[in-house]
């Protein structure tokens, strides 16, 4: 038995954001007390956004928003880790209680809100960490700003994480902030992506190097928004797309008596719908722009299943709180053979 295996009944019987908030602080304290499960040489590294990844498994976005605990969790074997959502200034995010576990589905409802200490907060710890590895910040906007200002935002954040990330995830995907999605629909995409490259470009010739940009979007969509997306990450050369946030959809998850709590369902039960909009979208793209997949994984042969439908990468983080770091190593070992054609765009 893994040790995680020992502490979750105990995790699993306090209130779920107390525990989150526990897990990452005890991991931060005693991080030269946990088991190093990284491999001390990549054995099958992978380029993906010009960059290059020790393997094909990383941390979603919302598990480590503040990076409170990066060096700890990169000791769990992590190709990669993302970070945030992080916003321009601190906000505490949506009334409590805003975080449900549904054991019985291997699923996880949340409200959260983007609740984070601002993105000034975020650099000034990242001044500090050790981690050296592929970094990701996940940028969204305050929940005060109007959507019609949004833009503002995500130019604050990715002129301040620039030079921080590895790469910068925009998330206009969650549903827990008011309107966030309508950033989703054709012409607003197509200003906040014209907006963010023009920045992206100006950046690089201030820094030296092209931080690379990944649009995450929503498993809520039909084929023609779909396809819209597809488009619009074409016509402004964005870089990656992750695929995708938690669904508003209770299909799967019924009967349970969690289910009419609002917020984003992610776990298991989004596993097949996600993986279609990865499928939609490898269909769509046709190779030009790398797909990182999120949305279900539970096990090293639904990481696996991922990269079949077209990802290049796969994220998890609500699997990990239902089987803990056994999790990263059965993904890693399950996807480290892999061969794909579709790592790179297309030249």
């Amino acid at each position: 038995m893994d040790i995680y295996s020992l502490f979750r009944p105990l995790l699993f019987s306090l209130d779920a954001e107390r525990a989150h908030k526990l897990t990452l602080h005890g991991m931060a304290l005693f991080e030269s007390l946990l088991p190093a499960s990284a491999p001390k040489e990549p054995q099958q590294p992978v380029t993906v956004m010009g960059l290059s990844f020790p393997n094909r498994i990383g941390l979603a976005a919302g598990l480590d928003k503040d990076a409170i605990a990066v060096d700890a969790l990169s000791r769990l074997g992590f190709g990669f880790i993302e970070i945030g959502t992080v916003t321009p200034r601190p906000q505490p995010g949506n009334p409590l209680p805003r975080l449900f576990r549904l054991p019985e589905y291997q699923a996880i409802i949340n409200r959260m809100g983007f609740n984070n200490l601002g993105i000034d907060h975020l650099v000034s710890i990242l001044d500090q960490i050790r981690y050296r590895g592929i970094l990701g910040i996940n940028i969204g906007k305050n929940f005060a700003t109007p959507i019609e200002k949004a833009t503002d935002d995500y130019l604050i954040g990715l002129e301040k994480a620039y030079v921080h990330a590895s790469y910068v995830a925009l998330n206009i995907s969650s549903p827990n902030t008011q309107n966030l999605r309508k950033l989703q629909d054709e012409s607003a995409l197509d200003h906040l992506l014209s907006q963010l490259k023009q920045r992206q470009n100006s950046l690089a010739q201030r820094h030296g190097r092209l931080v690379p940009m990944a649009l995450k979007i929503a498993p809520d969509l039909d084929a023609e928004q779909i396809t819209a997306i597809a488009d619009a990450l074409r016509r402004h050369h964005i870089d990656a797309v992750i695929a995708t946030n938690t669904t508003l959809s209770r299909a799967g998850v019924e009967a349970s008596p969690l289910a009419k709590e609002a917020g984003g369902l992610s776990g298991s039960p989004l596993f097949e719908k996600s993986t279609a909009v990865v499928r939609a979208l490898t269909q769509a793209l046709k190779g030009e722009i790398p797909i990182i997949a999120a949305g279900g994984v539970t096990s090293g042969a639904q990481a696996r299943a991922k990269l079949a439908a077209g990802a290049s990468l796969v994220q998890i983080y609500s699997g990990l709180i239902y089987r803990g770091p056994v999790l990263v190593k059965e993904c890693i070992e399950a996807t480290q053979d892999w061969c794909s054609t579709s790592d790179q765009p297309l030249s």
